[in-house]
């Protein structure tokens, strides 16, 4: 009974609303009858200036008789051109282009047809014709597009109260398209206010009738004359350091920030109000994006079949995006998380329907399931970016991290041997460095596995190594973001924290480029560019959201974490470093390795492990002779010496920054 009611309801308003569109169309029939009997009249009319009498009846003759089949002709040609159909409270381009091919074609049919009807071979005056047609366009036009005007108007006036104040920086064809954008939103509750723009020459004009008031330094007088609210960045062309500059300013306005996602955008056609973005942290990074050698990727992953393991992963979901863009023969994905495999599937299913995509559920700590997907799809590069990475937590679970990390990195190499694989290249972290924490320290573990396996089998093995990754899960900033969302406070471990960033898109493209360059048993580093205090992070993104460190939102220090360190390394002492073609990726020359004692120090790890030993990280260090799990933040001998050295130097960095 409930779906009748239902269907019976549904029936009933749709034909409400078919009642309305016969009605909105019987008006506009009336309307364009009556358009064509006043175009008509008022055209003859202007020709002889407003004079009746003065119209001779040889002229007005022909019109009126052919005015009956001028009318019909004329409703005939607008239904042609939905000019009946069209949605008009949305009505753009097309529909004005219709709309004036449909009243020219009327005013030369009506030129033709009045040949028909004249006296005494007496045609009517050209000039009628005309009339007549510009007539005809301008009243069709203003019953199509009254109602827009008049609906946009009623919005304006209801959003006027809670009006956004916007200010654009870009005096640009992107900034034109947005202001426009904005103007012409019936929902838009946005008023731009002003325009900023470095160029002099641009300084006191108007675009859509908004001033450019000047260039970069009015920024923050502008926002406080103007009481701007919303700033949007619409300059997509900029390079990044610029951007950097700008935001460095922008931010002390209090002010929402807001930006075009880039240049391809506005090349597309994409730029719109819809298309804005919040500006992110990386946009303060001041550096242009990483480029890589595409074609050196594609040489060797074109064709190829590639296993992702981790791949849903934040890493890993980039690794495959980035390979499936580069043409493989088949993309492996293998996953313990579901749902994160499934995202990514899904996405890269949209995006690249024509590759050949396997997405396989499984752990690597599972030797007959890693071993099956081997004999089963013969990869021919392996990316090994399945690891559990969240420091705090691997403190807490130190044999999870050794079986996981460890032995599902022995596992997958392994496996990568025995069954021919071309590549095998293992995502480490700076943290394998001198590391201070289980996780660190069991990549350092698996580095080492990777290089001596190397020595033994025709697979090339390699490691490739980078610090903290914006975005990834587990980072800070979205961290700080819900923390920011919730109101505050903003938690940072200490004042003078300090780590290397890179964005993930950045970092995934060194990796593909250094697997292309490798040949087996390197550690691959990458440059990770200047160090950034979290602090400053955190009180950005505080600033980027519009709000006032200290008083919206507040920061806490909460003291570092079990395992954490003030600063990371990307090199041990005993390594030196060796450039490559790509001025941000470096080798690290190998440390020797007693492979026969580190394999039975492996096996004992194994078994300890298993028995959720109280002593693992005993046997760790024992391993990893640089890991110092009391040192919480501090080294071995000499420590502290090379601590502060450290924080000297990634200090100067910032300052120059």
């Amino acid at each position: 009974m409930g779906r009748e009611r239902r269907e019976k309801k549904k029936k009933q308003e749709e034909g409400f609303i078919n009642w309305m569109k016969l009605g909105r169309q019987a008006v506009l029939v009336v309307y364009d009858v009556f358009a064509v009997l006043f175009a008509s009249y008022l055209a003859i009319l202007m020709r002889f200036e407003f004079h009746p009498s003065r119209v001779p009846d040889i002229y007005m003759t022909p019109i009126q008789k052919f005015m009956p089949i001028l009318v019909v002709i004329t409703l005939l040609l607008f239904y042609l051109f939905r000019l009946y159909n069209s949605l008009w409270a949305f009505a753009g381009e097309n529909e004005l282009q219709n709309l004036v091919v449909a009243c020219v074609l009327d005013g030369v049919i009506n030129g033709i047809g009045l040949q028909f009807f004249r006296i005494d071979l007496v045609s009517v005056p050209q000039s009628y014709y005309f009339l007549y047609t510009f007539l005809l366009i301008t009243l069709t036009f203003i019953s199509r597009f009254a109602y827009r005007f008049v609906r946009s108007k009623k919005h304006r006036n209801e959003n006027r109260n809670n009006s956004i104040a916007v200010m654009i920086i870009g005096a640009g064809e992107a900034g034109n398209i947005i202001i426009k954008d904005i103007q012409t939103g019936n929902y838009s509750t946005r008023t731009v206010k002003c325009i900023i723009d470095d160029d002099p020459a641009k300084w006191g004009r108007y675009i859509q009738g908004v001033r450019v008031v000047g260039g970069r330094d009015r920024i923050i007088e502008s926002a406080d004359l103007y009481h701007i609210d919303e700033i949007i960045l619409a300059i997509p062309s900029a390079p990044r350091p610029m951007i950097s500059r700008i935001l460095e300013i922008c931010k002390e306005t209090n002010c929402r920030l807001q930006s075009l996602p880039g240049m391809y955008q506005l090349v597309n056609g994409e730029v719109n109000v819809s298309k804005l973005r919040d500006v992110e942290i990386d946009d303060l990074l001041g550096r242009e994006p990483v480029t890589v050698d595409i074609d050196s990727i594609i040489g060797y992953v074109r064709g190829k079949t590639v296993l992702v393991t981790g791949g849903g992963g934040s890493i890993g979901s980039e690794l495959c995006r980035q390979i499936a863009a580069h043409e493989p023969k088949r993309l492996i994905i293998f996953d313990i998380y579901e749902n994160n495999a499934y995202d990514i599937q899904q996405e890269l299913k949209v995006k690249y329907p024509d590759l050949d995509l396997v997405v396989l559920i499984g752990s690597v700590r599972n030797t007959s399931r890693v071993n099956y997907i081997f004999t089963e799809w013969q990869p021919d590069i392996v990316y090994h970016a399945a690891a559990h990475k969240h420091v705090p937590l691997m403190e807490d679970s130190p044999n999870e991290a050794i079986k996981n990390n460890v032995f599902g990195t022995w596992k997958t190499a392994l496996a990568a041997a025995q069954h021919g694989a071309k590549k095998f290249v293992l995502i480490s972290t700076d943290k394998a460095v001198n590391p201070t924490n289980i996780m660190g320290a069991s990549k350092r573990i698996c580095e080492m596995i990777v290089q001596t396996f190397n020595k033994h089998y025709e697979t090339e093995f390699v490691a490739v190594r980078f610090g903290n990754v914006l975005g990834s899960n587990g980072s800070v900033i979205p961290l700080f973001k819900k923390q920011i969302a919730a109101g505050g406070p903003v938690t940072v471990t200490d004042p003078d924290i300090i780590r290397y960033f890179m964005t993930i898109q950045e970092a995934v493209s060194l990796v593909l480029q250094a697997g292309a360059y490798a040949k087996g048993g390197e550690i691959f580093v990458l440059d990770m560019g200047e160090p950034v205090r979290i602090l400053d992070l955190a009180e950005n993104l505080i600033k980027l959201s519009g709000l006032k460190v200290g008083e919206d939102i507040r920061i806490e220090f909460t003291g570092l974490r079990p395992g954490e360190k003030l600063f990371e390394e990307m090199l041990m002492d005993e390594e030196g470093l060796q450039d490559t073609a790509n001025r941000l990726i470096h080798i690290g020359r190998p440390i020797p390795i007693d492979e026969s004692r580190f394999f039975k120090e492996l096996e004992e790890l194994n078994q300890e492990s298993r028995r959720e030993s109280e002593y693992i990280r005993e046997i760790v260090k024992r391993i990893v002779t640089t890991y110092h799990p009391d040192g919480n933040g501090t080294e071995l001998e000499g420590a502290e010496e090379r601590h502060t050295e450290a924080l000297r130097h990634a200090a100067e960095l910032i300052n120059e920054a």
